[in-house]
């Protein structure tokens, strides 16, 4: 009997132990960016992405333990063809990723900065059709200091654990967002908000964990406390940690970073983009004195790799999905003469009519006057003459890249300009990729066109001392004045090598994809037309030994250049001056050389 009731009296102790004590579940995604499918748009093949996968992982997790809350931080509803159709062309039904989000039970999400891409009206509408709060705290009605979003929400667990969940998001919107979508709002500082609303949520409402979410990023590494390559002016984060004191979980977004890490003990979660990964901290919560204390946490990230995706997740979209499929293949607009790639090396060897609309796009929706851009890979093909579909888009622009705006020297570009031009080797009069460049791995994407200036690239010159008539308006580039000039995000922090654009003032950003600005372009005008203006080429350097009684003007005529192009190269000021012997340097298109020259080169 006494055994019996020692044995009673055992589980009652565990059990009013286990009572005291319990594991809370926060499970993170951020930057999904319309992917519900585990698809590629630019290639159509299967990808290890997609909130199908992430349900897979939900329901397992969900199985394992008792109290799991399931939040995202912001950038949601843009970034994939499928997100695209709804907004641009059939928003009537509820937004795809509303309807399978709502199934798998989030509990809320913080707004992103892509939200705001199409406009008010769409972005009303698919928080009307959320079944759980989109939060921004520090979104205000303009003029005002009233949210304009609902700033927080209370999640009440089974046992009566309350979960306070504060939204927040980057204050530096308006630098990228078009003003038109934002008119009605105000970013405050989110780490002035959320020293208002932890307290709030701490002392009047009574939260035993609050859950920070905010839309942005974390600009030192969190192992070393550096600033991280890529800077976006955002420290905010660290600062919440450092200034705000009560918070029991960091969930971040924004920069894509793939981060499980503890911060002064807080756990910090980004889970990459595009529902690569799922963000999972448990925290152990322990009665004390009547409260619940956060006595210990882990963090982690969960790879959808090889996760096979939700079948009911996918059915619910896939009628979505299958229009999107019919509509990439549909014309939305017409292109008059060939965007189109036949040889990718003779396409990286003088301008096209491809490259450079894609110049002029970033430069319309950018304002800027110079532009570069990059041929991808060896398998982009373009369109030709006649309809244009979003697939040939897509397929052309196959990054998610936005863009910046950043002030530069001219000497910057210039340095730009020398990198791009290692990308040739000249052998045996002939131009080819240097191996270095594709050995161990292609980076055609590291090799850059230009407009809104002139250039020539030497090709049988050293490195580094490559690049000729660098113009702008027909005027030398003054290497020690300063032009802004637009690129890819990545480019823009000096990605690929391109170290003389990091940390150049960003002027202004364009949030938008670049693959949508093609299309918004595109449909807007229906038609395009293919132009070349010839702005850069290769070309080769020659000499020629001014002969006895030679004028300038004959020299020129007979090697098929101007005079004042010959004047220039050779820094000649009185073109009625020249000697006999004077050996004269010129330039001829490559492509103009082949076959083999039969001149001799010197140097």
């Amino acid at each position: 009997m006494k055994r019996v009731l020692s044995v009673i009296l055992l589980i009652f102790i565990i059990s009013i132990s286990l009572a005291q004590s319990i594991e809370l579940v926060l499970l993170h995604t951020s930057d999904l960016h319309g992917n519900i499918f585990p698809i590629n748009y630019a290639t159509n093949k299967p990808y290890d992405v997609g909130i199908g996968k992430i349900a897979t992982i939900v329901k397992q997790i969900k199985e394992q333990y008792s109290n799991v809350i399931i939040l995202d931080s912001g950038d949601l509803i843009q970034g994939t063809p499928l997100e695209y159709y709804h907004a641009r062309i059939d928003n009537k039904p509820v937004d795809p990723m509303m309807l399978v989000m709502n199934k798998i039970g989030y509990s809320a999400m913080a707004l992103g900065n892509h939200e705001f891409n199409y406009g008010m009206k769409v972005l009303k509408k698919a928080i009307s059709e959320a079944q759980f709060p989109v939060l921004s705290a520090n979104i205000v009605k303009k003029g005002t200091q009233e949210p304009y979003f609902k700033p927080y929400h209370i999640v009440t667990l089974d046992n009566g654990i309350k979960v306070g969940i504060l939204g927040l998001i980057t204050k530096f919107v308006p630098n990228w967002e078009d003003p038109k979508n934002i008119a009605e709002l105000e970013f405050l500082d989110p780490v002035e908000v959320a020293k208002k609303y932890v307290p709030k949520l701490r002392n009047e409402e009574k939260v035993d964990v609050v859950v920070v979410v905010y839309h942005g990023g974390l600009e030192r590494d969190p192992k070393t406390g550096q600033p991280t390559e890529e800077l976006t002016g955002e420290n905010e984060a660290y600062q919440l940690l450092q200034e705000v004191p009560g918070i029991d979980a960091l969930l971040l977004g924004h920069q894509h970073r793939t981060i499980a890490v503890k911060i002064n003990g807080v756990p910090v979660s980004m889970p990459s983009k595009w529902g690569k990964y799922l963000g999972k901290i448990v925290l152990k919560l322990e009665k004390k004195d009547g409260k619940w204390i956060v006595t210990d946490s882990n963090v982690e990230q969960l790879s959808v790799k090889g996760v096979e995706a939700d079948k009911e997740i996918l059915a619910m979209a896939q009628d979505y999905e299958d229009k999107v499929q019919v509509w990439l293949d549909q014309p939305v607009g017409f292109a008059k003469g060939n965007f189109w790639i036949e040889d990718p090396l003779f396409a990286r060897l003088q301008d096209n009519p491809l490259i450079e609309f894609v110049n002029k796009v970033q430069m319309y929706y950018s304002k800027a006057k110079i532009s570069s851009t990059a041929l991808f890979n060896n398998s982009i093909k373009g369109w030709k003459d006649g309809p244009i579909t979003l697939r040939d888009i897509n397929a052309v622009y196959i990054y998610p890249n936005t863009l910046k705006v950043i002030k530069v020297k001219g000497s910057d570009i210039k340095a730009a300009l020398e990198k791009s031009a290692d990308y040739f080797v000249y052998e045996n009069y002939y131009a080819k990729v240097n191996k270095s460049w594709v050995d161990p791995k292609p980076r055609h994407y590291n090799y850059d066109m230009w407009e809104g200036i002139s250039y020539k690239i030497v090709l049988n010159r050293p490195s580094g001392n490559r690049i000729v008539d660098l113009m702008i308006d027909g005027k030398p580039i003054d290497l020690n004045a300063e032009y802004e000039i637009v690129l890819n995000n990545y480019r823009a922090g000096g990605g690929g090598g391109y170290t003389m654009f990091k940390g150049k003032p960003v002027v202004r950003e364009v949030m938008m994809e670049v693959s949508e600005l093609m299309a918004d372009y595109i449909m807007s005008r229906k038609t395009v037309k293919a132009t070349v203006d010839n702005n850069w080429e290769t070309v080769v350097e020659f000499y020629y030994t001014v002969s006895s009684g030679e004028t300038l003007g004959e020299i020129a005529q007979k090697l098929g250049v101007s005079i004042k192009d010959l004047a220039r190269w050779n820094k000649i000021k009185n073109p009625d001056i020249i000697k006999t012997g004077m050996r004269l340097v010129y330039f001829k298109n490559y492509i103009d050389t082949i076959p083999p020259i039969k001149e001799a080169i010197g140097f």
